[in-house]
C-alpha cells in the first residue's frame, strides 16, 4: 500500500487520507455567475501561462445546450479573473461542419518550435465527437487546421515538441480496441499536423472492479520533467448510481513516450466536495489543463466540477514524481 494511504484524524473526528492535490480554499473559482453574458455552465478549462499570467480557455455551455470556448485571465491564477465579454472561439459549422453541435473540452500546448499555442478541442459533429486543432499566438486570432481524427474521438493534446521528427497527438478513440473492450488512450503521429497516422495504444483501461476500468482518457497535456513525461488521466467507474470520474497518474519514458515507466494503481483525486458532487453531471472532477511554476515547483490544476463550475487544486511536481516512484512498473 502506497504512502498516500497514511491517515490522519480531522478536526471533526473523521479519518482522512492525505492527498497529493490541495483544493484551493475559495473553490469554485469561476461559475456562470461570473460570466459577462448569460450562460448555463462553465467548466473543463484548458490552462497555460501567457504574458506572465494564467490563461484559461473555458468550456462554456449556453442555454441551448451547445458549447463554445471563452478566455479568462488572472495574474495569480486564483482571483480577479478578466473574462472576455463574448465567446473567444465559437463553433463555425458553415466553414467547419464538424462543429454542428458546438466545440468543447480544449487543451493547450505551447510549441516553442512554432512560437505558437496549439489548441486541441472536441468538435461535436453529426457523426459524433472528433478532435479539431487550431493554432494561435495571442488567443484572439486562431488558425483552424480542421479535424485531425474521425468520430468518435476526444480527450486530445499535443506533446510540446517533435519526437523522432514527428508531432505526437494523445487522444482517446471511443470504439472497441485491441482486446475487443474498453476505451483506451492512444497516440497518433504527423509530419505536418494535417495528416495523422501510425496509431498505437499508449495506456489501456483496466478491467473488472478498478477505478479506471473500461474507460480512460487524457486530462491535462503531458508535462515534461527530467524523469520523464508526467501524464494526468481520468478514469470512469460505472456504478448503479451513475458514473464517477477520478484522476490517476502515469510516467512515460522521456526518449520513448510509448514506454510507460509507472502508473498509479489508486486514483489520486476524486469528487468529494459539494461543487464536485452536485451539478449538471454529478460526481465529476475533469481537468483539461495545469500550469507549472519552475521557480516554486508548484503545479496548479484547473478542473471542472460536476460539469457546472471551475475549481483549482495545487501540488508540486516533486510530490507527483515522488509518489509515482512508489507505484508499480506496468507489466509489459
Amino acid at each position: 500500500m502506497s504512502k498516500r494511504f497514511q491517515t490522519k484524524l480531522a478536526g471533526d473526528g473523521q479519518r482522512q487520507y492525505d492527498e497529493l492535490f490541495r483544493r484551493y480554499e475559495d473553490n469554485p473559482i469561476l461559475s456562470s455567475h461570473d460570466w459577462p453574458y448569460p450562460v448555463n455552465t462553465v467548466f473543463n478549462p484548458a490552462a497555460t501561462l501567457y504574458d506572465g499570467k494564467v490563461l484559461l480557455l473555458a468550456r462554456v455551455e449556453d442555454r441551448r445546450g451547445m458549447s463554445h470556448l471563452t478566455k479568462a485571465v488572472s495574474a495569480d491564477g486564483c482571483r480577479n479573473w478578466k473574462i472576455d465579454e463574448e465567446p473567444t472561439l465559437e463553433a463555425d459549422p458553415e466553414h467547419f461542419p464538424e462543429d454542428k453541435w458546438g466545440i468543447e473540452d480544449p487543451r493547450i500546448t505551447y510549441l516553442p518550435e512554432l512560437a505558437e499555442y496549439a489548441v486541441t478541442f472536441t468538435s461535436y459533429s453529426g457523426g459524433g465527437p472528433l478532435v479539431s486543432l487550431a493554432l494561435t499566438k495571442d488567443f484572439r486570432h486562431f488558425k483552424r487546421l480542421g479535424p485531425v481524427t474521425t468520430p468518435d474521438d476526444k480527450d486530445a493534446a499535443l506533446f510540446p515538441r517533435r519526437i523522432d521528427g514527428k508531432w505526437w497527438l494523445i487522444h482517446r478513440p471511443v470504439s472497441p480496441m485491441t482486446d475487443g473492450t474498453g476505451c483506451h488512450i492512444w497516440v497518433s503521429k504527423s509530419p505536418d499536423m494535417h495528416y495523422w497516422g501510425e496509431p498505437e495504444p499508449l495506456l489501456l483501461a483496466r478491467k473488472g472492479g478498478w477505478w479506471d476500468a473500461n474507460k480512460i482518457g487524457l486530462s491535462a497535456p503531458p508535462l515534461e520533467t527530467p524523469e520523464g513525461w508526467l501524464l494526468l488521466y481520468h478514469g470512469v467507474r460505472t456504478t448503479c448510481a451513475g458514473a464517477i470520474y477520478r484522476l490517476g497518474l502515469a510516467l512515460l519514458d522521456h526518449a520513448d513516450p510509448m514506454k510507460v515507466l509507472r502508473r498509479s494503481d489508486e486514483w489520486i483525486f476524486g469528487p468529494r466536495e459539494e461543487y464536485e458532487r452536485k451539478g449538471d453531471v454529478a460526481d465529476v472532477v475533469f481537468p483539461c489543463g495545469w500550469v507549472y511554476d519552475k521557480a516554486t515547483d508548484e503545479i496548479k490544476m484547473y478542473y471542472g466540477g460536476a460539469d457546472t463550475c471551475i475549481a483549482l487544486a495545487v501540488t508540486t511536481r516533486r510530490a507527483l514524481l515522488d509518489y509515482l516512484k512508489t507505484c508499480p512498473v506496468p507489466e509489459a
